[in-house]
């Protein structure tokens, strides 16, 4: 985060508020960074993944999916099964 001054002000707020350490407001601060950098894509793939290792299927998963991204920042038109099949395997 040392290349992200702007965000020194964050920081210094979230240290002196929480019960974070300065390293580990640096963590979250750029674990949130990332997760607000994640292109749809990359959050379909990552969902899916996440899922199938609670051992749900993709009858289960894909209109999940559906769901969530109709709840996510993303501002996307709805994508159909089809569609988000074609993110995840290619």
């Amino acid at each position: 985060m040392s290349d992200r001054p702007d965000l020194d002000d964050v920081l210094d707020y979230l240290v002196r508020t929480s019960r974070l350490t300065r390293s580990e407001a640096v963590r979250v601060i750029d674990e949130v960074l990332a997760a607000m950098n994640e292109t749809p894509e990359e959050f379909i793939r990552r969902r899916h993944h996440a899922l199938q290792s609670q051992g749900l299927s993709n009858e289960e998963i894909f209109p999940r999916l559906q769901a969530e991204l109709g709840a996510w920042r993303f501002r996307l038109d709805e994508l159909s099964v089809r569609q988000l099949r074609r993110i995840v395997y290619g």
